[in-house]
């Protein structure tokens, strides 16, 4: 693949750098970079913010990376300011708006420009639009009128206004200049949002010759997206199931970070996703900073694990084109140790599947949801998912009913999964706020409960249907509080999904990622908070250790091997320690 074997490292080059290019700095630039990393390739951008830059500074660029041994591709950043003699617009980020023929007609000519001097180019993710102005307000009005929508809501026209302008102003002109280009569009960090926007991955993979993916998950309290990590690796996994083959790679950057673990770990999360491309945004950011000498002492060990990964597998979980419900649920539930990928698409194979509220955004969910269980599936659905989907008929398959009561709690009760069920009463370390789901006694089963005195109430609940079983999870109030359930209840969580035959007893902050090949990763997140701690591994099944590749045994000089802490009730366990901000790869012998 160039310089790593798992993967081809890339950076990404700003137009407005590219338009003041000067040899010497350029020069002394790409030798910081080599001096701790192996880039293979560069996307080199002509236009951003409405600077265009000239072919004498697009060629002098080219010149040098390709000195260096390093591919040029291009780039394309659909922002600019407000065009000369117009009023001003209310645009986030200098957006586009797609209403207005004279930022159209810049685009155009970018977009052949960009086409002309690149055989490949990728769009940053940018090209969407909020833009509410006269223009766009009528269109929306017209749009809404001509299809029967009577909410004033802007979803479908921006869906639609932005496939016509992928079609009409950006595919168009740059393969009439250069027939062989291939463009790629770049999807944003937050998938829960694409359609308010305009972002439509449902028609534009029909347009675009790749995707590709954002994985930065920027600091999780000061910043406004409040994205979990495990998005650097689930995303990844949704747009790969989306598009096999396509998905160019991951795309991470230094921006809103202040601790240097964090930066890396979008870079492991996406690492772990088995991508083509690593993309380092950009160029100008990392230049001279502290987090690249880190990033290449750990792209050689990331390029190591990967020898021994095969392709990622989990819990599946369901995400329809243009659906919206509990954001990032099934990232919380990631970085509580359950291993999830995702897909658009509905998984009727998958040995276990998770539904969320956005999955109930599918209008035959219900019908999909009932055969999959009555024909043996094992499904987990959130109490947010059981709410949307109560009136299309899930009473078939549970009791389970919502009244609007909620309760406060931090007492646990835990129904051991031993062959004579016996009780745990964990305590957490505050109270969480969660959904009442009221069920009928004997027809469906709590399996942890929070309690309080005389009164008890379903965390965890199991639904026997045909040759299946469907669990159901009230999910807190706020999404963070799943990492404040006791390590107990997160264990019986994930006993009943392992993957690959493989669970975790831990509390949260750690994540599993597992591997069709039987591998399996472990990776404790470095926050403020964590501290290293034991933490088992169960093995389904008869198993005589545990190798951990990575790791040499200083007395044989063979891969480490860890030894079963006791064998019970078919499983084997084994105890390890867990560091944060280390990654580990184990393999069952």
């Amino acid at each position: 693949m160039g310089h790593y074997r798992n993967f081809t490292l890339v950076y990404y080059f700003v137009a407005q750098a590219t338009a003041h290019a000067e040899r010497e700095k350029l020069e002394k630039d790409i030798q910081f970079f080599e001096r701790y990393l192996r880039p293979d390739k560069v996307y080199l951008e002509p236009f951003r913010g409405g600077v265009l830059a000239d072919e004498a500074h697009v060629a002098l660029c080219r010149e040098l990376f390709e000195k260096h041994g390093v591919e040029v591709a291009g780039g394309l950043t659909t922002t600019i300011p407000t065009p000369e003699g117009e009023a001003p617009k209310q645009r986030l980020f200098d957006t586009f708006c797609y209403n207005d023929e004279t930022m159209l007609s810049r685009l155009r000519e970018a977009s052949a420009f960009t086409g002309a001097h690149f055989d490949e180019f990728i769009i940053d993710d940018f090209f969407f639009t909020n833009c509410t102005c006269d223009a766009c307000r009528a269109g929306r009005d017209d749009y809404n009128r001509a299809h029967g929508i009577t909410d004033g809501s802007w979803q479908a026209y921006r869906l639609a206004l932005m496939e016509k302008v992928s079609r009409e102003d950006i595919i168009a002109p740059a393969k009439a200049a250069n027939p062989r280009c291939q463009i790629t569009i770049k999807y944003p960090n937050w998938a829960e949002s694409y359609q308010e926007t305009g972002y439509n991955p449902a028609a534009q993979r029909r347009l675009f010759d790749r995707i590709y993916t954002g994985t930065e998950a920027r600091d999780t309290v000061t910043t406004d997206q409040h994205l979990p990590r495990y998005l650097s690796f689930s995303l990844m996994t949704y747009f790969e199931s989306m598009w096999p083959g396509h998905n160019g790679g991951g795309w991470f950057d230094p921006f809103d970070l202040h601790i240097t673990e964090q930066y890396l770990e979008q870079v492991y999360l996406t690492a772990f996703s088995r991508p083509k491309e690593l993309m380092m945004f950009c160029f100008q950011a990392l230049t001279d900073n502290r987090f690249v000498p880190p990033l290449g002492y750990q792209l050689d060990r990331l390029d190591a694990l990967l020898d021994h990964c095969g392709q990622p597998v989990g819990t599946v979980c369901y995400l329809p084109d243009n659906c919206q419900g509990e954001d990032n649920v099934q990232d919380f539930l990631g970085m509580c140790g359950l291993p999830v990928v995702c897909t658009p698409y509905w998984p009727e194979s998958a040995p276990s599947i998770l539904l969320t509220r956005s999955s109930a955004c599918d209008p035959d969910i219900v019908e999909k949801l009932e055969k999959y269980v009555a024909e043996g599936g094992r499904a987990l659905v959130t109490s947010g998912f059981l709410e949307a989907a109560m009136s299309r008929g899930m009473p078939r398959m549970t009791s389970i009913r919502f009244t609007g009561r909620r309760v406060q709690g931090r007492n646990y009760r835990v129904e051991t999964a031993d062959p004579r069920p016996a009780l745990e009463f964990p305590q957490g370390r505050e109270e969480i706020g969660i959904p009442v789901c009221e069920f009928r006694n004997n027809s469906a089963w709590a399996l942890v409960k929070v309690a309080d005195t005389e009164e008890s109430y379903g965390v965890l609940l199991r639904d026997t249907y045909g040759k299946g079983q469907m669990l159901t999870l009230a999910v807190p109030d706020r999404f963070p509080d799943l990492y404040k359930l006791p390590e107990a209840c997160l264990t019986r969580l994930r006993r009943e999904f392992p993957s690959q035959g493989v669970y975790l007893e831990c509390g949260a902050g750690i994540s599993l990622f597992t591997y069709d090949n039987g591998a399996f990763v472990v990776y404790p997140y470095a926050t403020s908070a964590s501290q290293p701690g034991a933490i088992r591994i169960h093995v389904q099944g008869e198993c005589e250790g545990l190798e951990m590749p990575l790791r040499q045994d200083p007395r044989t000089g063979k891969a480490r091997v860890l030894c079963p802490l006791y064998r019970k009730n078919g499983e084997t366990v084994f105890e390890t320690r867990a560091m944060p901000g280390e990654f580990e790869l184990y393999r069952p012998v």
